[in-house]
């Protein structure tokens, strides 16, 4: 096919790649066993509060990810790191308090599982998915968030899967059923008719009707939460290659597709498609669409290169391919802080909680993580000398084709695709 992106494109990416190793192994001699959330003022550690625990797994994720496109010492220095920054979260694997075992075992034991093969490592995933199953709402056919029992979060499509990982590895139709009710209950109700997203969505827990769409960090419940429109891009593309269930390609697609549709020119959003432009955050700081979130970026530009080889029309996804390394290319040109040697992180210009004054304009570690998963991505058929999505079935980084029906036959690999 015709290809989009620029020549200059495969250096721009490795400098990148490189700079980032090098503020991670930085952070790893300066703050060891630290787990970094989000900075302030581009500093990883501070007194600022975490809100919750769910961005653990990040940090040793990218680890993992380094130690793949690694060799000889420099491999086996990131596989212990990796190791070293994982093995204290296997006690998370029974953390009923919240909802984001995905996003803390998929980025780390499943890594470590597909390098060992212990099966033991694949126990704990197996587990994780079976804790996360638990904060099922018969009433209402959704998982609750940490929130509280009538709270459902556009976030639980990133943390599904290891409900369907589970499902898939031990053959239980009952926990597919639940991942299957909750996707289906997020599409319903959080993801609107143009593909745009809600954040939260709220239910009466005594006979389960759905009440209202609202938010605690988008900017109004109608409006469209940037990051949480990513999380759906990419969540329910998991759903899909789970399940193969139609339904939540097409929510993929409907939400790619919004994002393309309003999205500036260089593919940074801005942290909610809706403010005005003399809205105004926590102590007066600037929360129009001027502030972008360079997070909701990266977490969709992996979206998109998964997506890209999930759909059977080529060109479309070939399309999708050459969005997510323009949305790159912009992130690496415009957010990585290579001149500023007091930044701790490896990208810059991202946001946690614009209402609650925290990680504003910073880097933060979910933005960090999905970042180098994007570039990991398209730095592979770039390392095989060409450009553009390649036609090579491998497994994805979120787990391999799922199973059938609840059964543990695996579907056949995807046409597409480099993931």
């Amino acid at each position: 096919m015709i290809q989009f992106e620029l020549d200059t494109d495969r250096q721009l990416f490795e400098n990148t790649w490189t700079f980032a190793k090098s503020q991670v192994k930085r952070l790893v001699e300066t703050h060891p066993d630290f787990y970094p959330m989000y900075t302030e003022e581009g500093q990883w550690k501070h007194g600022k509060p975490a809100w919750t625990h769910w961005c653990d797994g990040f940090f040793p994720g990218m680890m993992w990810l380094f130690e793949k496109r690694s060799e000889g010492a420099e491999a086996a220095y990131w596989m212990q790191q990796a190791i070293r920054y994982s093995e204290p979260l296997e006690h998370r694997k029974l953390d009923r308090d919240v909802h984001d075992l995905g996003f803390i075992f998929f980025s780390t034991y499943y890594r470590w599982f597909r390098k060992t093969k212990d099966q033991a490592l694949n126990d704990v995933l197996i587990e994780a998915g079976k804790t996360m199953s638990l904060r099922f709402k018969e009433k209402g056919q959704y998982l609750r968030s940490f929130v509280a029992d009538n709270s459902l979060f556009i976030d639980i499509m990133m943390n599904v899967g290891i409900i369907f990982y589970a499902a898939r590895e031990t053959g239980d139709a009952r926990l597919r059923q639940v991942a299957m009710r909750h996707a289906l209950t997020t599409r319903k109700y959080l993801v609107r008719g143009d593909g745009s997203t809600s954040h939260e969505g709220l239910f009466d827990t005594e006979t389960g009707e759905f009440l209202k769409q609202t938010t605690h960090q988008g900017y109004r419940g109608d409006s469209c939460w940037s990051r949480g429109l990513a999380w759906a891009l990419y969540g329910f593309g998991t759903c899909y290659e789970y399940s193969r269930d139609p339904r939540f390609l097409e929510t993929a697609e409907a939400c790619a597709d919004y994002y393309i549709t309003f999205t500036p020119a260089d593919g940074v959003p801005p942290w909610d498609y809706n403010p005005p432009a003399d809205y105004k955050g926590h102590d007066g700081v600037d929360a129009s669409r001027k502030q972008v979130d360079t997070s909701a970026a990266a977490i969709t530009a992996a979206g998109l290169l998964r997506l890209s080889r999930l759909i059977q029309d080529p060109v479309k996804g070939h399309f999708y391919w050459t969005t997510a390394v323009r949305i790159l290319r912009s992130l690496c040109e415009k957010h990585v802080p290579h001149s500023n040697p007091k930044w701790e992180g490896v990208l810059a210009g991202g946001v946690y909680h614009i209402h609650k004054g925290l990680g504003v304009n910073e880097s933060v570690m979910w933005g960090e993580y999905f970042f180098i998963e994007a570039l990991e991505h398209v730095l592979r058929p770039l390392a095989y000398g060409f450009l553009g999505y390649a036609f090579r079935p491998t497994p994805s980084p979120m787990g391999q084709l799922g199973a059938y029906a609840g059964g543990r036959e695996k579907a056949p690999s995807s046409r597409l695709g480099l993931v």
